[in-house]
């Protein structure tokens, strides 16, 4: 096999293993791949920015990253942490406005990147990439009503243990826990809507409960509790 053939395959692969993708037909899949442009990236490094147009939609590879946006004082406001299969960069496509927000790594990353103009062409061309953009949309916006939810009915302590369940991910080391990104008391309370005094009541009552743990600037979930 030639290494075109292979990168096709590898990105086939890589490809049928995002959610989004999943119920997209084979022969849209090979249409979007011949499409796609690999980057990579260091970590720490800024893929779109808050502010400035955007011109192609991203899906994550390989890596992680995290979705900020400046507050009024000209703080990083953390709003999610992104996994690989995840995708960003589509809204200013569909609306052809500017960056909502700014994506930046958190390690080493490989990114698909699909032009505007591919975009919606390929939008335009197949019915099941249209709806599975339609469902994943839905799915944010029911992610979104969530967030408000618990900010209205959920007290600080609820809110900041639904938050580590949904960010935190397996330990490779060891598969009995969980682990949540770095994070600082001022970026949890950003998440979770509330001062970072009461972030850190919350913390310590979850860590005297023993539902939770920390190792640095990163928070471990048990598995079996």
């Amino acid at each position: 096999m030639n290494t075109t053939s292979s990168i096709r395959k590898d990105v086939l692969d890589s490809l049928r293993a995002i959610p989004l993708f999943r119920r997209v037909s084979e022969s849209d899949l090979e249409e979007l791949a011949t499409h796609l442009i690999e980057r990579r990236f260091p970590k720490n490094a800024t893929v779109v920015e808050e502010g400035l147009p955007g011109d192609y939609m991203y899906v994550i590879r390989e890596g992680r990253a995290k979705v900020t946006k400046a507050s009024e004082d000209g703080r990083e406001k953390i709003m999610n942490f992104l996994e690989a299969g995840a995708f960003f960069g589509d809204m200013a496509l569909l609306g052809d406005e500017t960056r909502s927000a700014s994506v930046k790594t958190l390690e080493e990353s490989v990114l698909l990147a699909l032009s505007r103009r591919d975009f919606i062409d390929l939008l335009r061309q197949s019915p099941d990439l249209s709806l599975a953009v339609i469902e994943e949309l839905a799915n944010r916006l029911r992610e979104t009503n969530e967030q408000a939810r618990s900010l209205s009915f959920q007290g600080v302590e609820e809110r900041t243990r639904n938050l580590f369940e949904r960010i935190a991910r397996p330990d490779e080391a060891d598969t009995a826990r969980m682990l949540t990104p770095a994070l600082t008391h001022q970026q949890i309370a950003d998440m979770v809507g509330t001062s970072r005094e009461t972030v850190t009541r919350s913390i310590k009552q979850l860590k005297e409960s023993g539902w939770l743990a920390q190792e640095g600037k990163r928070y471990v979930i048990p598995c079996e509790r």
